[in-house]
């Protein structure tokens, strides 16, 4: 009878234990200091990605069939390099499925990039000093930001509150390496290792499959996001500053689901935008949003849930379940803000300007709690960040760090005239409302009954009238406000 070595057994025998190389979001091999550790460490690699059941707030729906979409392709891109992605969920924590495959493969270390939400740290902290206690080397790594939230502080030596001042810090002692190249090969660990498949995990949504069409509009994976680099350095970066704003123009890199899923690191775009430092400025300062955002959820790992600012603890927020599906299904009759809505829910990602103002349209038109909004966009963008959801739509409401003014009410209509001048990007979005003229187009019930017949729109009937009106609606969301600081 022919018997089989224990697979820790035959790399005893072997230079170099196997390592394993944990992805999470952080799905590329360029510019992946993990996964270039493992290999200069030397020895055969175990390449895993892990569905974390027991994480703290679980991935939303769009997010998930980024997911799936996202994995296909990296496991593909290892598979071309003569490797393998081991797929594995639970039943137990992370630590455990971890602990389980260095038992199955005899793994002598462990490598991943850093997470930095406060009961991501504590898990990964966890898992590092068991596989420690252990004599498995397990380390971690700077890969998903520019600079570390502990990083800039102020001279004081607390962390920035304010933007500017912490972007500007940020800057002043920067020092972005070149990015890490990809392998050309990965020499992965041999045997039957087992993985699940893909399909069992249930990403896709199926009733209804409200997923599939998003993927019309986008190509997940680090091609996917090289190439949309590549577009848009080839040409719209020119007209960034000035048409960023312009949701009717495609002048964005809709980089946002890449970065998110860290299919591009932040690193590789600050590279490859260094020769024109002039004109990549102004998108390198939302870069720096993104870093200020992930500084914040550092520190204040309820972001997502308390107020930043505790002076709006007493805020009274009207819970409107029809106002709040009504602007879910962009049906508030204000044109502007159901574009953005619908653009959403049809691919996955809204334009930024658009963002803002539905944020605003929720919060301060109809007073329902940020919160709310925060927990859709959860379900429905496909790049769901946790830092950079949570600050954005504390900004708007007034409650976070750097916050627009409470008082600041977006106009919904006249952000739309000013946006998107032509109604372009409302015609494209709300088609119901394609034959109205520009003049009327963000203000369908201004129209005179003749024009609204010939464009062939009965309001009430074939598009919504406003659901709340906007002067009266801000005099009240003012007076809440103020209520709330002073009760503080």
């Amino acid at each position: 009878m022919q018997h089989f070595a224990h697979p820790a057994r035959i790399h005893s025998m072997t230079e170099q234990s196997p390592s394993i190389v944990w992805f999470r979001n952080d799905r590329r091999l360029s510019d992946h200091p993990a996964l270039h550790a493992a290999v200069e460490r030397g020895g055969p690699l175990v390449l895993l990605f892990i569905l974390e059941d027991d994480a703290d707030r679980v991935h939303g729906g769009a997010r998930g069939v980024w997911l799936h979409h996202s994995l296909e392709a990296l496991r593909a891109d290892i598979e071309a390099r003569g490797g393998r992605l081991v797929l594995r969920r639970g039943p137990g924590p992370a630590g455990e499925v971890i602990d389980a495959l260095v038992e199955e493969t005899g793994a002598g270390a462990v490598f991943w990039n850093r997470r930095y939400h406060e009961p991501d740290r504590n898990r990964d902290a966890a898992i590092k000093e068991r596989l420690s206690d252990r004599g498995i080397h397990a380390e971690s790594f700077k890969g998903n930001l520019l600079v570390e939230p502990w990083e800039v502080k102020t001279k004081s030596g607390t962390p920035y509150r304010v933007f500017t001042p912490f972007w500007r810090a940020a800057k002043e002692g920067l020092e972005v390496g070149d990015p890490l190249p990809a392998p050309k090969t990965l020499d992965c660990v041999g045997g039957n290792i087992g993985s699940d498949a893909l399909d069992d995990w249930d990403l896709l949504p199926t009733d209804p499959d409200w997923g599939s069409k998003m993927m019309e509009y986008h190509v997940p994976g680090e091609a996917g996001a090289k190439q949309r680099l590549e577009d848009f350095l080839d040409g719209p970066i020119e007209d960034y500053a000035e048409g960023r704003d312009r949701p009717d123009k495609d002048l964005t890199s809709r980089l946002s689901p890449h970065l998110a899923h860290g299919e591009i690191s932040p690193r590789s775009i600050w590279d490859a935008c260094k020769d024109n430092e002039f004109t990549s400025r102004k998108f390198l300062t939302e870069i720096g949003w993104r870093e200020f955002s992930y500084t914040l959820l550092y520190f204040n790992p309820k972001l997502a849930t308390q107020n930043f600012a505790d002076g709006y603890d007493t805020m009274a927020w009207d819970h409107d379940a029809q106002a709040f599906e009504a602007w879910t299904k962009g049906k508030t009759g204000y044109p502007f803000v159901d574009a953005g809505m619908r653009q959403l829910w049809e691919t996955g990602w809204m334009h930024n300007r658009v963002r803002m103002v539905v944020a605003s349209f929720l919060i301060k038109h109809l007073m329902i709690d940020w919160r709310d909004g925060e927990d859709w966009f959860w379900d429905t963008l496909l790049e769901a960040d946790l830092a950079s959801n949570a600050a954005s739509w504390q900004w708007v409401a007034g409650t976070g760090a750097d916050a627009a003014p409470y008082f600041r009410v977006f106009n919904p209509f006249g952000q739309g005239e000013k946006f998107d001048p032509n109604g372009d990007y409302v015609r494209k979005w709300v088609p119901e409302l394609k034959r109205l003229p520009k003049k009327y187009i963000h203000q369908p019930w201004t129209a005179p009954k003749p024009v609204l017949a010939q464009a062939g729109i009965a309001l009430g009937k074939t598009y919504p009238n406003p659901i709340v009106e906007h002067k009266q609606a801000r005099e009240r969301v003012l007076a809440a406000y103020k209520e709330a600081r002073e009760a503080a």
